[in-house]
């Protein structure tokens, strides 16, 4: 009983663990290259949500972030695109990192080749 009430009393947020990156999609355009990042994450509302995913170059360079705004609780996995990226010459292919506002970014990344590079 003791152990039940335990666990009765642990924060949900504790219980989402991290983001994960399901896919990603490059295309490149007139002003840059636009991202489309697909997230998946046990949101449980604002204490524990994903909160921000970002573009790094081979050198760890962070060359776009797209913060997001609010929890998905209701809308998993999710889908949301940033564009105007630069990609410096030479570069075909870059990494996502994705972070949750409890643990942070987290250690697993995908990387997306860039089409026509």
């Amino acid at each position: 009983m003791r152990l039940v009430l335990l666990l009765a009393l642990l924060p949900l947020p504790a219980l989402a663990g991290e983001v994960e990156i399901v896919a990603a999609e490059a295309r490149e355009g007139a002003g840059g290259w636009r991202f489309d990042v697909t997230l998946r994450h046990g949101d449980t509302g604002w204490d524990h949500y994903a909160d921000a995913w970002r573009v790094l170059g081979p050198d760890g360079a962070v060359l776009g972030t797209r913060t997001l705004l609010h929890p998905h609780e209701t809308e998993q996995p999710f889908t949301r695109a940033l564009s105007g990226v630069r990609i410096p010459a030479g570069v075909s292919e870059v990494r996502i990192e994705a972070r949750d506002s409890v643990h942070g970014w987290a250690p697993t990344t995908l990387t997306v080749a860039l089409p026509g590079r």
